[in-house]
């Protein structure tokens, strides 16, 4: 389980170096992705090829299915971290999530997520006031 927050920084290259509390569940390989509100998802190989396998039993006649699939697989990137911890993050993932240098990586259970600073911070002050209220509709029954 990937928990936590952390502040690296991208290099010129397009480079970051995964968290060390995060190497190595991840040092198999991973898969980054586009996830949603702009940020990236990075997931270890098993767990993408658990959520490969979910997608693909939907009918193909599912309209938010296909859809959904077509951008998730199309923007992924797959390699195995180097002996650094360190993966590339391709451009156009870049570009989508609007990475600076500035980064924010979140341990999200199942995944690690990638988010600009800026807009990590932006999200999380937008985002604060409504977690106290959604508890109970997320988790039946409460904590």
């Amino acid at each position: 389980m990937f928990l936590g927050t952390h502040t690296p920084r991208l290099d010129e290259k397009g480079r970051l170096i995964l968290p060390a509390k995060f190497r190595d569940e991840l040092a198999g390989g991973v898969v980054i992705t586009k996830g949603q509100e702009r940020c990236l998802y990075v997931f270890p190989t098993p767990e993408f090829q658990r959520i490969a396998d979910q997608l693909r039993q939907q009918p193909m006649t599912h309209k938010a299915a296909r859809a959904y699939s077509r951008v998730f697989f199309a923007s992924a990137h797959d390699e195995v971290p180097d002996r650094q911890g360190r993966v590339t993050i391709p451009g156009h993932l870049r570009d989508y999530a609007g990475l600076g240098r500035d980064l924010v990586v979140i341990g999200a259970s199942s995944r690690v997520e990638i988010w600009d600073r800026q807009a990590w911070d932006t999200y999380l002050a937008e985002s604060e006031d409504e977690f106290a209220d959604i508890e109970e509709g997320v988790l039946p029954g409460g904590l």
